[in-house]
């Protein structure tokens, strides 16, 4: 088996690193990941610019640009073998509700998913070395399922897993997306009155995270695995708009 692994933190942050030397254990791993952090980059490509890419060690590349460039290249023809699946992380921070919109993690696995290839996103609520190895732990554990029972293929996984000791998780739970409050006011970071500098407010808390939600289970210890697609179409209402054109 093959994998290829990226991130949006960077390919020497520590969460990568850890996953990359567990998934060691069960696959051939081949990391191709961002130079720089690009958290909240999204499904950002480098388009009408030159991608720069450097081999530092056998199996592992650093791209100059986004999380969604480092795996269109690994899946459009840069490697000379073709992964069997995409895993992103580990995420230094949870990626629940809104979240997803604006993460370079999860927008990895869905580029995966985009050139036809089984993705996982794999986020940590926490961010030391214990949380990274519980993380990867649960990653192994959902790689050894997909292998054995493959799931439909425009489904991406969003896993979070909770900043505990593995034998505190309490189960594995698929959940829907939960969604938060609006984000923290922007912060003004300059007094120049020629120019006006700001920073983006913090995530808003849970607004509705009750149970079923990636929230709640993160919240009760539980690994969460929420099945994505790319389809962002709103079938529930598509009817009623349908009508609501159709007035006079």
């Amino acid at each position: 088996m093959i994998i290829l692994l990226s991130n949006d933190d960077g390919y020497n942050a520590n969460g990568i690193k850890v996953l990359s030397k567990s998934l060691d254990q069960i696959a051939r791993v081949i990391l191709c990941a961002p130079m720089e952090n690009h958290s909240g980059s999204s499904s950002s490509l480098s388009l009408r610019k030159d991608i720069s890419v450097k081999q530092i060690e056998k199996d592992v590349f650093v791209v100059s640009g986004t999380p969604a460039d480092t795996v269109h290249l690994g899946l459009s023809g840069f490697l000379d073998v073709t992964p069997d699946l995409v895993v992103s992380g580990i995420n230094h921070g949870a990626n629940l509700g809104e979240d997803i919109l604006y993460s370079g993690t999860v927008a990895a696995a869905i580029e995966g998913r985009v050139l036809d290839m089984p993705s996982i996103a794999v986020s940590s609520l926490g961010n030391t070395e214990r949380d990274f190895k519980v993380a990867a732990r649960v990653t192994i554990e959902l790689i050894q399922r997909l292998k054995k029972y493959p799931l439909p293929k425009d489904t991406i996984l969003n896993v979070n897993v909770p900043a505990i000791n593995y034998d505190e998780i309490n189960g594995f739970c698929i959940t829907r997306l939960g969604n938060r409050h609006r984000s923290y006011p922007i912060k003004k970071v300059s007094k120049d009155k020629s120019e006006k500098v700001f920073q983006i407010g913090l995530p808003g808390k849970g607004r509705d995270a009750g149970p079923g939600t990636d929230f709640y289970a993160i919240q009760h210890n539980s690994v969460s695995i929420s099945p994505l697609h790319i389809d962002m179409t709103h079938h529930a209402i598509f009817n009623n708009t349908e009508r609501w054109l159709s007035k006079k």
